[in-house]
């Protein structure tokens, strides 16, 4: 029986957070209808609206509010260092001041209609927000912004450590910009339309008592206000309790008990690279522990199992979890090279790695040792560079991107920009765009040749690290892992069973295609416990 999986306070927070993001996208889409008519708003709202004015709504939705609420001021005391980038800096204080721009939106909508069971209309928000106290308006816009900009900002943290990103980055931003773009263009067409009617507008009574602002404000600004004091009470609590980090530069800081590394190089100003921001989810923060490493805490769970995924060693500790309780010397294992820092910002991961699905092709001419040897050396340049264009053209033309070339051998991905399915087509019409290219090529070369030329192509899909390998001018980008080793080891059972197309059936289900002139095998990788399924297409010249 599986072991259930605890859940955990980012857990927490991150289902707050698409909550709420939920609830303001329906918001903003309800606001957006005002570009056809205040009517249509209306005609929206139970549909947009309705469900969160539910009893199962909205206890989601203020559960919701005051969990990540807690959790903002958990996570802001648990935090010994207010120095960070200035992307999660923005986070934090959007999300402790957003609550006290909303209180005015929450107690006009919601408390009066839990009070009275008057429910206020759009054409009555309208009116309101618009023409009787347009400052009111302008400042519910303010809030609706900041909380959209929160919670796309932490949808961001989320989402750019995880596998094919970059290729929904620009969707996903587009997405973030029209959505409130349009909200206000909408709310702001509605309240023209009403002010330009005929008749007076719809009448609407505050039914509130004036001190529930007051109530609500300082609900939230108590517990604010303790958070506060106690960091101030700590911090002066743990200055007689400090311990040291050396580093491999030879500076060495003190830091209060309870410091993690990252926080520690953060206030120090020393450069550590931190890709997810100090959660966890990714290993560019890890060091490595040089002395000191007995007696320190463990590790908790979510830093154990990113630790077990990259397979390191027992002094191999992330630096934005790992707490020394006495002094050490550490080593961060990531440069935080300027060229690093650049990619990141530019939202390329490649410079210290990424984890994508990708599609493999290996590509070898067979039996060109026999070739190499009954040809001059410069006959045989030749011929590999007739090659090396065709398989060049053929990768770039389809959507890949040429790995290497080894000898009269090429590695080619596909699926660093594009979707799973969409790299398994692509990566197919490679393969046959190289066998038609290089039948056109032996027609040329005719006479020149003693039998044409024959190629062995495998096609392998599945998980690896993507990332820039290299020293100085000759960095380029690579993939590594299991998935790249079963794609060369098909390409020997290719060339084993004189097949000039070895695919495995990964590829074929995520391309969704079953062609013909292919027969299936399930054959056993080196390397592997399982056989795999390969979809094998014989030499057309064997």
């Amino acid at each position: 029986m599986a072991a259930v999986r605890r859940v955990t306070s980012r857990d927490l927070r991150l289902f707050s957070g698409l909550a709420i993001g939920g609830f303001i996208l329906c918001h903003f889409l309800n606001h957006a209808l005002g570009l056809i008519s205040v009517d249509a708003m209306e005609a929206a709202r139970p549909f947009l609206s309705g469900p969160w004015r539910s009893p199962p709504g909205t206890g989601l939705l203020y559960g919701s509010v005051a969990v990540h609420f807690v959790l903002t001021l958990r996570a802001l005391y648990l935090r010994h260092s207010l120095r960070m980038p200035a992307r999660e800096a923005a986070q934090t204080a959007l999300g402790l001041v957003l609550p006290f721009l909303l209180i005015g939106h929450v107690v006009g909508t919601r408390i009066e209609f839990a009070a009275t069971g008057i429910e206020a209309t759009y054409p009555d928000i309208v009116a309101n927000f618009w023409v009787r106290n347009p400052v009111a308006g302008g400042r519910q816009v303010v809030a609706l912004l900041i909380a959209w900009l929160h919670f796309c900002l932490g949808l961001f943290f989320w989402l750019r450590t995880k596998p094919g990103f970059p290729a929904w980055r620009p969707t996903l931003f587009a997405v973030a910009l029209l959505v409130p773009v349009l909200s206000v263009l909408g709310f702001a067409e509605a309240g023209k339309e009403l002010a330009n009617r005929a008749g007076p507008l719809p009448e609407r009574t505050t039914h509130a008592p004036e001190w529930v602002d007051t109530v609500l404000a300082l609900g939230l600004a108590v517990p604010l206000a303790l958070v506060v004091a106690a960091r101030g009470a700590r911090g002066i609590y743990r200055r007689r309790d400090r311990v040291r980090i050396a580093y491999p530069d030879g500076r060495t800081i003190e830091i209060p008990r309870g410091f993690s590394i990252l926080e520690a190089s953060r206030s120090a100003r020393i450069p550590h690279q931190a890709v997810c921001g100090g959660r966890a989810r990714c290993s560019t923060c890890r060091i490595e522990i040089v002395h000191g490493f007995h007696g320190q805490p463990h590790p908790g769970e979510p830093e154990r199992a990113t630790l077990q995924r990259i397979g390191a060693g027992p002094r191999v500790r992330l630096a934005c979890q790992f707490r020394p309780s006495r002094d050490v010397g550490i080593v961060p294992l990531v440069h935080p090279a300027a060229a690093a820092s650049v990619a990141l910002e530019s939202g390329r991961l490649r410079s210290y790695g990424e984890e994508r699905e990708i599609v493999v092709l290996f590509c070898d001419i067979r039996g060109f040792t026999s070739l190499a040897e009954h040809r001059l050396p410069y006959d045989v340049v030749f011929i590999l560079n007739r090659y090396v264009e065709l398989v060049g053209r053929a990768v770039t033309g389809n959507g890949g991107a040429v790995d290497k070339f080894v000898g009269d051998g090429a590695m080619a991905l596909f699926g660093l920009s594009s979707p799973a399915p969409q790299a398994a087509q692509q990566g197919l019409a490679a393969a046959e765009r190289i066998l038609a290219d290089l039948a056109e090529l032996n027609e040329t070369l005719g006479r020149e040749l003693r039998e044409p030329l024959r190629v062995a192509i495998a096609l392998h899909q599945g998980p690896a690290i993507v990332g820039e390998v290299g020293y100085g001018t000759v960095a380029s980008l690579t993939a590594v892992g299991d998935t790249i080793n079963v794609a060369s080891r098909l390409e020997g059972l290719a060339k084993a069973a004189d097949a000039e197309l070895a695919v495995s059936d990964t590829v074929m289900q995520s391309a969704g295609l079953s062609p013909g002139g292919f027969e299936t095998k399930v054959l056993p990788v080196r390397g592997r416990s399982r056989s795999l399924k390969v979809w094998l297409r014989q030499s057309r010249d064997g």
